[in-house]
């Protein structure tokens, strides 16, 4: 799986995977134009829309509406190195569950990929001008 951000001027980069478009840039006080998340937000976006994914999934599967379910996210930045060092996610879904339907939803909603992808640590390889990967070559 493969995506490119690239450069478009100022603070702007845009990231394009497949026929998928997303604007990046840096709010005006900090030198952008603003015309679009900046990479924090659209991480912790990331999140909570796998979140909203997974848990609205779960909703289908066990006959409860979607409507009015939304996902709330509020995170704060750590230093040492600079990170976001805390995420919340709120889940609000407007209907009634059993204890038994709250915790698997939960559950469910701890499973979502992009949270395992931050709680059990990618690596991560980045290089200067990298080769690119042969197809058909043994590898």
């Amino acid at each position: 799986m493969k995506l490119t951000a690239t450069f478009h001027g100022g603070t702007r980069y845009d990231i394009v995977s497949g026929k998928h478009r997303i604007i990046t840039d840096q709010p005006v006080e900090d030198g952008g134009q603003d015309a679009g998340m900046g990479p924090v937000e659209l991480y912790v976006g990331s999140v909570a829309s796998c979140v909203a994914y997974f848990v609205g999934q779960f909703c289908g599967r066990h006959g409860i509406s979607r409507e009015g379910l939304t996902i709330d996210a509020e995170w704060g930045m750590a230093e040492g190195p600079h990170r976001v060092g805390r995420i919340d996610i709120g889940i609000h879904l407007p209907h009634r569950l059993t204890a038994e339907l709250k915790e698997r939803l939960l559950r469910v909603a701890h499973g979502c990929t992009v949270h395992q992808s931050i709680v059990v640590t990618p690596t991560m390889d980045i290089k200067l001008n990298p080769q690119p990967h042969q197809k058909g070559h043994g590898s």
